[in-house]
């Protein structure tokens, strides 16, 4: 009989510990998800003021030059879309290496 006791006692000890590591794992998934999650908004939130900036800048040049012939006008024009371009190459040529440095920041627990 209390074999039977000891062994109800141990089953019990090792229901309560697997509650506690799903409840555990539970936590840690709902964190990862919190991070990722603000992750995308401050980069979001970047991505919006640089182009807010790049699109101030372009107005400002354009104001610049609106005393200027037409030719100025085509000129910066085309440069500022160059710029654009290579940005925007430039963002895609590193996007994938800056989601892998920050799921693997996000990612990783830290005790």
């Amino acid at each position: 009989m209390e074999s039977s006791r000891a062994g109800q006692n141990g089953i019990q000890q090792l229901l309560a510990a697997e509650q506690e590591a799903q409840h555990i794992v539970n936590t840690a998934r709902t964190a990862k998800q919190a991070r990722l999650k603000q992750a995308k908004e401050e980069a979001e939130k970047e991505i919006a003021e640089f182009r807010a900036y790049m699109e101030a800048e372009f107005k400002r040049k354009l104001e610049q030059t609106s005393g200027d012939s037409g030719a100025n006008v085509k000129r910066l024009e085309a440069e500022t879309n160059e710029k654009i371009e290579h940005l925007q190459t430039e963002a895609s040529r590193v996007s994938s290496d800056v989601v892998q440095m920050l799921l693997r920041h996000v990612t990783t627990v830290k005790n």
